[in-house]
């Protein structure tokens, strides 16, 4: 395969998104993802003189991605959702040591849901990566997670993915059948409906106003009994309404005088979080926060502590002066 320098920028924009969506989901972190979609770009333009054409470049490329992705994973610990694997904490107790390369992050929509997808895909596309899916992903092994990828979200077919893990169409298959079953398994109350209701939105507006106002009371009002909290990169996590609220109540608090800022992460409600500087001048990247509702309630709050993320979604870092009360209203609740 001959390609020019033009050729080659147009198969990365045209490819770009997809892989980074596949490298997240293989990978459970946003900057890992655009590392291995940076390394399986440099490997495909270094060998694209071999490219037999006996498959699809697009298959083509993520052979190439599954491959670096396989190579992270085997050098780096696997990712995970607090909840999942520690117990739940006391609001009394302090945060503890961040670790960014165990837990799940979130990432962006427009990685995560291509330009013209089918709608007939959208909602299998949407529960593919929310957090508790994503998380629910990497308790597969490796290669299940890429059988799995491959077959029911990207779609390449049995001898596709056979091809691209290098093992027999029987073995792929093997593969598959057991990545499903064990996600079978998993709790459905971790799967939110794709589309909320009206009601459900005016519930998101309702803790959005009771956040930035700082009355915790309306807050923890909105939330389940059985609610959790947790704060990746940090590994304590609360559990149940009173702890929440305690947690909120804490002084000092940063979430005073906080704006929260509506983007679109992981199909979810999410939210991007300033906190306010020691001056009061200006507002700060604080973390990302993905709410999870379930019937009338909040059921999760998951605030990603990071202002690298703010990047991700093309926000600034600070929001000074009069900025800071002024919001791009590109994106929505809804």
């Amino acid at each position: 395969m001959t390609t020019t320098t033009t050729s080659w920028n147009e198969i990365h924009a045209r490819h770009r998104s997809e892989l980074l969506g596949y490298c997240y989901r293989m990978l459970g972190s946003p900057f890992d993802a655009e590392e291995a979609v940076q390394e399986t770009m440099l490997r495909a333009w270094r060998g694209h003189d071999a490219f037999a054409g006996t498959s699809s470049l697009r298959v083509w490329l993520f052979r190439i991605a599954t491959n670096v992705c396989l190579d992270m994973l085997r050098q780096r610990p696997r990712r995970e959702h607090p909840i999942d694997v520690t117990g739940a904490g006391d609001a009394g107790s302090p945060l503890g040591q961040p670790d960014d390369r165990r837990w799940i992050a979130p990432a962006p929509d427009r990685w995560l849901l291509p330009p013209g997808t089918d709608p007939l895909e959208t909602a299998v596309l949407h529960d593919s990566v929310r957090l508790a899916f994503v998380a629910a992903l990497h308790r597969l092994s490796p290669t299940q997670r890429a059988a799995l990828i491959l077959r029911d979200v990207l779609k390449l077919s049995a001898q596709e993915t056979a091809a691209l893990l290098g093992i027999t169409v029987a073995a792929a298959n093997g593969l598959l059948r057991r990545a499903r079953h064990r996600l079978a398994n998993k709790p459905a109350q971790l799967m939110p409906p794709v589309d909320l209701t009206d009601e459900q939105h005016a519930l998101l507006e309702r803790f959005v106003d009771a956040f930035e106002r700082y009355d915790i009371p309306a807050l923890t009002a909105l939330l389940h009994d059985d609610a959790t909290l947790s704060m990746p990169p940090y590994g304590l996590w609360l559990a149940g309404r009173a702890q929440i609220e305690r947690w909120f109540l804490r002084e000092p608090n940063p979430c005073r005088d906080a704006r929260a800022i509506p983007v679109k992460a992981n199909c979810s409600p999410a939210f991007a979080i300033y906190h306010a500087d020691d001056r009061q001048k200006a507002l700060r990247a604080f973390a990302v926060q993905i709410v999870t509702v379930r019937d009338d309630r909040i059921a999760a709050i998951d605030v990603h502590i990071g202002p690298r993320l703010f990047g991700l979604f093309e926000l600034p870092a600070e929001l000074a002066g009069a900025n800071a009360f002024l919001v791009d209203g590109s994106d929505s609740l809804r």
